[in-house]
């Protein structure tokens, strides 16, 4: 039996792209270094010129460079934000959490327990800023004709404001995959269920722990949101199932 040639050529473009990446990440090539010209690439890798191009756009798809036009144009290792990162790290455990199909339960727990790892912080630093995002939301998801998706949002928003309250870039980088993904999956299972009354009690709760610092009555909050987060996806799932 022939083998299929064209399944054991190699990918030269990831061969390339990765090797690429391995210099960013380990520091040699920094943020705004321009990197060789395409020719070059192309001479040092032992490749065509389409194949390097073909390296570069995956690079840049994965926001590692930008590119430039004009004589002082080219390929730049590019300088990532937080709020980029977060944004691609959120759609990252979005699209993970949908394709792998995770558990509520194993949903739930992840992102309470991250929340959790926080909340020192945030009672310690929170600014009157942090407070009055986290305020707002609390009045926002008390308005009677407020839609369930606005509500999902207001919810997402007021756990985001808390996280960022830590003043920490790295743990709101890491948080954000938790509460902008995994959020808006129970958000989705339970918000017909639930009692926004309750909620917004608990958000108002949580609020106030975090305004008198008292990081201890914070995480005792977010148990309780936790819990009852649990018993209604249960509740839901359960029913779900019997329906089939």
């Amino acid at each position: 039996m022939k083998k299929d040639k064209r399944k054991q050529q190699p990918d030269l473009p990831a061969q390339i792209a990765k090797a690429l990446r391995d210099a960013i990440l380990s520091g040699e090539l920094t943020a705004d270094d321009r990197l060789p010209s395409e020719s070059d690439l192309a001479e040092t890798f032992e490749v065509s010129r389409p194949t390097v191009r073909e390296a570069l756009k995956r690079l840049a798809a994965q926001s590692l460079i930008r590119t430039e036009r004009g004589a002082f144009g080219g390929a730049f290792v590019r300088r990532l934000s937080y709020p980029e990162a977060q944004s691609l790290h959120a759609t990252t455990s979005t699209l993970l959490l949908s394709i792998n199909e995770v558990s509520f339960e194993v949903a739930c727990e992840a992102r309470y327990a991250m929340e959790k790892s926080c909340t020192a912080l945030a009672a310690e630093r929170r600014s009157s800023d942090d407070l009055a995002a986290m305020r707002a939301e609390i009045h926002r998801q008390g308005q009677p004709g407020l839609s369930d998706e606005a509500f999902c949002a207001s919810d997402v928003a007021l756990h985001r404001a808390l996280v960022d309250a830590a003043g920490n870039p790295i743990l709101s980088y890491q948080l954000a995959g938790a509460v902008e993904a995994m959020q808006p999956l129970m958000n989705m299972i339970t918000f017909s269920a639930r009692s926004r009354e309750q909620i917004v009690l608990l958000h108002t709760r949580l609020t106030d722990a975090i305004e008198a610092q008292d990081p201890l009555a914070a995480d005792l909050i977010l148990t309780e949101l936790e819990r009852y987060t649990l018993e209604l996806g249960r509740k839901f799932i359960d029913a779900r199932n019997m329906a089939v």
